[in-house]
């Protein structure tokens, strides 16, 4: 059923499919750096906490000039997780940001998206001295990853405080993300997460047509969780509604909650689609 469902919704061959379920390339020649401060000392000094968890690892492809790169939030539903440089995105001529952010109890709204958005403009700022092309720069996560990329690129003030615009960006690519508001904001404030909300911290309340390329992707909509296909699906016909020239929503039958492993092939698919659009 997955394949098909590839077939159908993607320009992926099958050969493509098949070399992506078969072994994991090993990049024989990358670069790799890791817990690289994203913010000034000026703003972290004094702040054990953004010490801690305000830093970054890039992997690179030493060798090549001009690649793309995706800046990747991990998920945990801002509450946990940690940032990782998955194998299947390595020996594929692209850099890799994997950036760790602050998280609930000890951080609260707005601090993770500005985290988000610092990671991001210091990608920019930055990438071309790894050899990356800053033009070439998408951003993609997996759950709470997700929401933060669709944040940080279509509410643009976030990147404006650090004079980037979003619309720099090449493509946003998240995984099932939530598009209210987060249900983590929802329980900083005592509201429970069967209660929806649309503010200020919602994907949905940034609805614009000029955003960059998106790429939605879900697990089955009978397997995911808290009515995220549906999120998905209203926020990419509302995308729809507003002239964005450029949503695509892409449900994977028969997996859960957040499936990274098929969600790969699909995310660097997408990379090429968007760059070759550019040619």
């Amino acid at each position: 059923m997955i394949l098909s469902h590839y077939l159908k919704h993607s320009a992926l061959s099958l050969a493509s499919i098949l070399a992506f379920i078969g072994p994991s390339l090993t990049a024989t020649d990358d670069g790799f750096k890791e817990n690289i401060p994203y913010y000034p000392e000026s703003v972290t000094q004094g702040d054990s906490y953004m010490q801690e968890r305000c830093v970054l690892d890039i992997y690179y492809p030493k060798d090549e000039k001009g690649f793309p790169t995706v800046v990747w939030f991990h998920g945990g539903g801002l509450k946990n997780g940690n940032k990782s440089v998955a194998d299947r995105l390595k020996g594929q001529g692209l850099g890799v940001v994997a950036v760790n952010y602050r998280l609930f109890p000890k951080a609260k709204a707005p601090s993770y998206i500005e985290d988000s958005a610092a990671a991001i403009a210091w990608t920019f700022k930055n990438i071309e001295s790894f050899g990356g092309d800053p033009a070439k720069i998408f951003v993609s996560g997996s759950s709470a990853g997700g929401y933060l990329t669709a944040m940080v690129g279509l509410d643009k003030r976030w990147l404006s405080a650090h004079g980037i615009d979003a619309d720099r960006i090449a493509g946003l690519i998240p995984l099932a993300r939530q598009m209210l508001t987060h249900f983590t904001v929802r329980e900083e404030r005592g509201i429970d997460s069967t209660t929806m909300v649309i503010d200020e911290y919602a994907p949905l309340s940034h609805l614009r047509a000029d955003a960059p390329p998106v790429l939605l992707v879900t697990g089955d909509r009978e397997l995911e969780m808290l009515g995220r296909y549906e999120e998905n699906a209203y926020m990419y016909r509302m995308l729809k509604v507003v002239g964005h020239p450029d949503v695509r929503l892409l449900e994977l039958d028969g997996y859960g909650h957040a499936p990274r492993e098929p969600f790969y092939p699909l995310l660097l698919n997408e990379i090429d689609r968007v760059l070759k659009m550019r040619e």
